[in-house]
């Protein structure tokens, strides 16, 4: 398998020194370059063209949301995993908006980091796992999706995507894997694939977050919660 590169983005050297040292010792990932502050991230992105950035949302000056935004904007093939609160529901909503992949608790341990980071590898979004499986959280996220779609209530209701499209996109919002999605709809892997790449071309936008946002903001789609199914 092909070697992802990382860069990692966190005020604490030690913390940077223990997480390249981890993951050193790992298969399939490689650390080009560390980072002290927003600011240095962005730059540092732009020298090195990283396939992930891992970095806490607390940087002093930028925060670590708005140096995800900006990173997403300039390079959107560029997965980004935050350090940050997982139970904040209003962060969570941030972040996804942002089109980060993953959140995951400063405190994570080594096995759940890689594991977070494979999925993330694999084209998943394991951030929509947090939304599952937080009642509160879910309930913060909804909620603002909800005030979204009620706040563009005068834009127009048709959708450029065709109905399988839009089922496969529910599904995405639901948090549920190209694997997953494609056993639920009995169609191959790889036309779960065409039918996402569908979908970011005709939406104009750049990887599967945002394409869930842009729908359920004009109404296009709905994702119960657990207990509203």
């Amino acid at each position: 398998m092909s070697v992802t590169t990382l860069i990692i983005v966190h005020t604490v050297s030690l913390f940077r020194d223990g997480l390249r040292l981890a993951l050193a010792a790992a298969p399939h990932f490689q650390v080009i370059g560390e980072a002290s502050n927003g600011q240095q991230a962005i730059q540092l992105v732009d020298q090195v063209d990283p396939d992930m950035v891992l970095m806490d949302i607390n940087l002093p000056g930028i925060h670590g949301l708005e140096v995800a935004r900006v990173i997403k904007r300039s390079h959107p093939h560029i997965a980004i995993i935050l350090f940050g609160p997982v139970n904040d529901g209003s962060a969570v909503v941030k972040a996804i908006r942002a089109g980060v992949s993953a959140f995951v608790p400063a405190n994570v341990d080594l096995a759940d980091l890689l594991e977070t980071l494979q999925q993330v590898r694999r084209g998943e979004y394991p951030i929509n796992d947090i939304v599952l499986s937080s009642p509160e959280v879910a309930a913060t996220v909804l909620e603002a999706f909800r005030q979204m779609v009620g706040d563009e209530e005068a834009q127009a209701v048709f959708s450029p995507l065709s109905s399988r499209e839009l089922e496969v996109l529910e599904l995405v919002a639901a948090g549920r894997t190209n694997r997953e999605i494609a056993s639920q709809l009995d169609i191959s892997n790889q036309t779960v694939k065409n039918h996402i790449s569908s979908i970011l071309r005709k939406l104009a936008v750049n990887d599967r977050t945002q394409a869930v946002v842009y729908a359920m903001r004009r109404g296009w789609i709905k994702v119960a919660l657990p207990n509203e199914q």
